[in-house]
């Protein structure tokens, strides 16, 4: 059974590890391979670093580990950063890696992670997602409803983002529970 834990320090290097690698399965035919190859792991490491050191926007960061304890996905949110659309709270980063995709692992991870930002005092979330990404399905299977659409740089290249968002946070832990 997979456990969801609080990220630890010392989960910065494997942390980012998987969001290399799950950024790349991702979106390997959305996004063009100029701006994909540009991520790497030693940037990523120094950013999870500073985020599990010193989080900042009331960020909270959870790891999903596999029956034989190895960290597969991570998790991690806090304040709603654009104040655009009326939300308190969003999902900065979600992966999992592929191999443990469809086998609720993600469900658990935003379950987890929902109740946890309820905790904190957050009443709503968003999450910006891909508009061609095909994940934006598993948020629209518990009840997101999409918010707007924007453009965004990656790299050399623009592309469009759709944000989904739940208005009520607590209608998304009451359909994980």
């Amino acid at each position: 059974m997979p456990e969801v834990r609080a990220a630890r320090f010392e989960d910065a290097e494997t942390i980012a590890e998987i969001h290399v690698k799950s950024w790349k399965s991702t979106y390997k035919d959305l996004i063009d391979e100029r701006d994909l190859s540009n991520t790497t792991v030693e940037h990523r490491i120094a950013l999870w670093e500073t985020v599990l050191r010193t989080p900042v926007n009331g960020q909270i960061a959870y790891v999903i580990e596999n029956d034989h304890g190895e960290v597969v996905g991570f998790v991690s949110g806090g304040k709603e950063r654009t104040k655009n659309y009326g939300y308190d709270g969003e999902i900065y980063a979600i992966y999992l890696l592929d191999e443990y995709q469809g086998k609720g692992y993600g469900k658990e991870m935003l379950r987890v992670f929902s109740n946890g930002m309820l905790e904190a005092g957050y009443q709503s979330l968003l999450v910006w997602v891909l508009t061609n990404n095909p994940s934006s399905q598993f948020y629209i299977k518990y009840g997101a409803d999409p918010v707007e659409a924007e453009r965004v740089t990656i790299g050399q290249g623009t592309y469009e983002e759709t944000a989904y968002g739940w208005s009520e946070l607590k209608s998304l832990t009451d359909r994980l529970a």
